[in-house]
């Protein structure tokens, strides 16, 4: 395996080991757990910016890295400007970095307009990274799919959007297919 540090933004990873940001997977127990194969960095489970915006505590609860190693990557989710802002605001005083969700196929993120459902409108994908990026203090990074859809494949456009508003880095999920 090919070890090196890397940089986002102004956040310097010991090495290029990531743990993934996954629903249901990637809580605070779990990350312990891995801090034992000392990855470079690691990734809180996604919240809801409208969540935070509205002072949930069980998101509260999600976004709980005391004690952890460092750097951790708080990934949100959303598509409301306002509460999109709110939770850049909110998580820069603690977060390493910001990741936003774009990735998520999951019914109930998508049937809101949120994760991967942004991939359908490009010019809304835009103000998303936008607002979060002018709202933060900390670097702002992206997780999309490579399209909604096999007809609808926008990663370079995406990318290129990303470059323009000032998100650090990209990271694009492949879904494995057969």
């Amino acid at each position: 395996m090919y070890l090196k540090k890397i940089k986002i933004g102004n956040v310097e990873l010991q090495n290029n080991l990531i743990l993934a940001p996954m629903a249901g997977v990637t809580n605070r127990p779990f990350r312990i757990i891995c801090e034992k194969f000392e990855p470079g960095m690691v990734c809180t489970e996604m919240a809801s910016a409208k969540a935070m915006f509205h002072n949930d505590q069980k998101t509260k609860r999600l976004l709980n890295t005391e004690g952890e190693q460092r750097p951790v990557s708080y990934q949100i989710f959303g598509s409301d400007e306002e509460s999109l802002a709110y939770s850049a605001k909110y998580l820069s005083s603690f977060a390493d970095i910001i990741d936003i969700n774009m990735g998520c196929p999951a019914p109930k993120v998508v049937k809101n307009g949120d994760g991967s459902k942004l991939l359908l409108d490009l010019d809304k994908a835009k103000s998303v990274m936008d607002v979060v990026v002018k709202n933060s203090t900390v670097p702002v990074t992206v997780k999309i799919r490579k399209g909604w859809d096999k007809e609808n494949i926008v990663a370079v456009e995406v990318a290129k959007i990303a470059e323009e508003v000032g998100i650090s880095a990209i990271t694009v999920h492949r879904k494995n297919e057969k």
